[in-house]
């Protein structure tokens, strides 16, 4: 006969057979656990299915537990969560694998490389180019200008090269744009909520994007003719076709983002009335300000800022340089500079830097096709002096340099070797050491000692509520793109839940990581890295012609056909993981030994299964035996030194391919149908 009692305030009907989390998930009330299937027998393995009963001293697992008329339960009280919490670090804590590729955690934007890459190995184009949208909405632009941190981690690199991620972005969307496919915005509806953005570079746009999908209405106001910011004004066309560009913001602008431009604020809009009229305001104004040398003659007639420099370019102007150009610094600006100067007709073009290459923060890339259009690098040398004649500056004094100890940065100090210097003959300088922020028209209130906005950063909010900030001119200053569009990606999520009433906070998610060496990759056969087709240094030197044609399309399937998958194949299933980030835990405090299994378990070439990942709930060989009726897996040793152990007859080659229960029961992703990975060490 049945019976009632409630789980958080929720009246539930129970039968006799219920437990509580059997009635609990008929009537709608997720109790998370990791070992239950109402297929199989109670088993009570993973202690996260815990609830609190009122009157009752001891937390009661929901999975064997069974109500009684007129019970109280709760099931996200204090001391729930924190058991919950507490069981969940220890299963972790013996738990070992890659959540996630090396290449998603090391991108900045937290871009899902291995998917998309997988998509196009799989020439699913579209799919591939929804993947990148989940992050970002510009896959062409960042896909040839991104100096791409995610290829740094990749571990292609362990057995040749790493994997060209960044190229394979851009060809997927390119692909789509050929095929008269393009990638359309879907959003919520709307929510009548209005957010201001003033700044149309990379963060305002991607924020713009982010909280249009969301269903806000949003307007970005922006000083320069057209938007894009430094996509557009400081990176050279050879880079960055500005129509690909366009391209892109256009798919932004079709999702209902209303853009305004030539406006600037403090002049043509004011904060105050921003702060007034709008729900909610982002403040994304980038960098665009050239930091001096602070040396004497800088102030001289045909000294630049590398900036001012390259925006000048991309306003359509085509400033006049001499014959000889000095760009100071190592980024990726001066090499923009040095480049665009080849470009323009210099005949002399130096890059001064006072450390050595190995140090140079520039793409290695950028600094080989440099040297390839005739670029001369000069090396452990500084400026001290620039000095002219009639105010037109023709020459600078360089102090040598050599390596001292580590600064900050990690990088050895640059020191001057006393009484060495050198004079050579220039007709203009390029100042490229750095960008800060213009601030003008905003609050001093919000403003840091550096010139920055200062934002909380897990909320992006700033000293006022309904204000935030994100990109070059947040706290540090600049950085690349992809940095820019990471905060703004971020700061689109405070600002919905802001605007929603929620936390105003963006988690960082936890992640299972594991370190690797090259001996795990020593039987993967050497394929070479695809090698980009593209206009020869001759062919480079005199116009603005883009650099690379693209890949073609059997260019791309082979460099996608590299990737080694090392994230793990279930995430997006995984119980274990959302579970983890839904309790915020910290399984580092229970550090101890920990299994290294180097060998994996196949059933007979149709089933891997991973004891490393296993967090030994039991599902696996329940669901084969009580639900299937086969003993082909079991529980093999005791105490820490279990396994799951395939014992299996040959009849499991034929019968376990068409079954695969045990995989689709596995809440980690420890089992998995074979062939999944190409290397095994153990058959059993």
């Amino acid at each position: 006969m049945s019976f009632t009692y409630t789980i958080d305030g929720v009246e539930v009907i129970a039968e006799p057979s219920d437990t509580i989390l059997t009635s609990a998930t008929r009537a709608g009330v997720e109790i998370p656990t990791l070992c239950f299937d109402a297929r199989t027998a109670i088993y009570g393995a993973c202690g996260i299915c815990l609830v609190e009963v009122e009157g009752v001293p001891k937390l009661l697992r929901a999975c064997s537990a069974k109500p009684q008329e007129g019970y109280v339960v709760s099931t996200k009280t204090e001391r729930v969560e924190r058991a919950r919490k507490t069981a969940l670090e220890l299963l972790l804590s013996d738990h070992t694998g890659d959540c996630r590729g090396p290449c998603k955690l090391n991108c900045p934007a937290m871009t899902d490389c291995q998917k998309y890459v997988g998509e196009i190995r799989e020439r699913r184009y579209e799919d591939a180019v929804s993947t990148i949208y989940n992050a970002f909405p510009f896959p062409a632009s960042i896909g040839r200008v991104c100096p791409h941190p995610c290829e740094d981690a990749c571990r292609r690199k362990m057995v040749e090269e790493p994997i060209s991620i960044a190229f394979l972005k851009a060809f997927a969307a390119d692909k789509i744009e050929a095929d008269g496919t393009p990638h359309v915005v879907s959003c919520e509806p709307d929510t009548g909520k209005h957010v201001a953005i003033v700044g149309g570079g990379p963060a305002g746009l991607t924020a713009a994007y982010f909280l249009r999908r969301y269903g806000h209405a949003v307007t970005i106001y922006d000083q320069q003719p057209k938007m894009g910011g430094m996509l557009r004004y400081g990176i050279p066309e050879y880079r960055l076709p500005k129509a690909v560009l366009d391209r892109e913001i256009q798919i932004i602008a079709d999702a209902g983002v209303q853009m305004v431009n030539d406006v600037r604020l403090g002049k043509d809009i004011d904060f105050d009335d921003l702060r007034d009229k709008h729900d909610a305001v982002l403040l994304a104004l980038g960098a665009w300000t050239s930091m001096n040398m602070r040396v004497p003659g800088e102030d001289l007639d045909g000294v630049y800022g590398g900036i001012d420099f390259l925006e000048r370019l991309g306003l359509g102007e085509r400033p006049k340089l001499g014959k000889r150009v000095a760009v100071c610094g190592g980024g990726n600006t001066a090499m923009d500079c040095c480049r665009t100067a080849v470009r323009l007709g210099a005949e002399e073009v130096y890059v001064v830097y006072r450390r050595t290459r190995a140090e140079m923060p520039a793409a290695d890339i950028e600094i080989e096709e440099a040297e390839e259009e005739g670029v001369t690098f000069k090396f452990l040398t500084n400026p001290i002096e620039f000095y002219g004649e009639d105010g037109h500056v023709t020459g600078m004094k360089l102090q040598i340099m050599e390596l001292g100890e580590p600064d900050a940065s990690g990088r050895r100090r640059p020191v001057p070797v006393e009484g060495a210097t050198e004079d050579v003959a220039i007709d203009n300088v390029l100042m490229a050491i750095g960008q800060r922020a213009n601030c003008e028209g905003v609050s001093d209130e919000l403003l840091t000692q550096r010139g920055t906005i200062a934002c909380d950063e897990l909320t992006f909010r700033t000293a006022f509520d309904n204000v935030f900030a994100a990109g070059d001119v947040t706290n540090r200053g600049a950085g690349i793109a992809i940095e820019a569009i990471a905060e703004a990606q971020k700061a689109a999520l405070c600002i919905n839940n802001y605007l929603e009433g929620d936390e105003v906070r963006a988690k960082i998610p936890y992640f299972v990581e594991r370190e690797v060496g090259p001996e795990e990759f020593e039987d993967r056969p050497k394929q070479k890295r695809q090698k980009m087709p593209g206009l020869t240094p001759e062919e480079r030197r005199n116009n603005f012609e883009p650099v690379y044609f693209g890949f073609t399309e059997e260019q791309a399937l082979q460099e996608a056909s590299r990737c080694l998958e090392c994230g793990c194949h279930d995430y997006y299933d995984c119980r274990l993981i959302r579970f983890a980030n839904q309790f915020d835990v910290q399984p580092q405090k229970f550090a101890g030994q920990m299994h290294d299994r180097d060998d994996a378990s196949v059933v007979q070439e149709v089933i891997v299964h991973d004891p490393d990942k296993c967090v030994l709930c039991g599902l696996c060989y329940r669901m084969c035996d009580q639900v299937v009726g086969k003993t082909f897996l079991g529980l093999y040793n005791r105490g820490f030194s279990t396994v799951v152990n395939p014992m299996v007859p040959d009849e499991a080659r034929t019968f376990c391919a068409s079954c695969l229960k045990c995989v689709e029961a596995c809440p980690t992703g420890a089992m998995r149908s074979f062939p999944a990975v190409e290397r095994v060490t153990k058959i059993v």
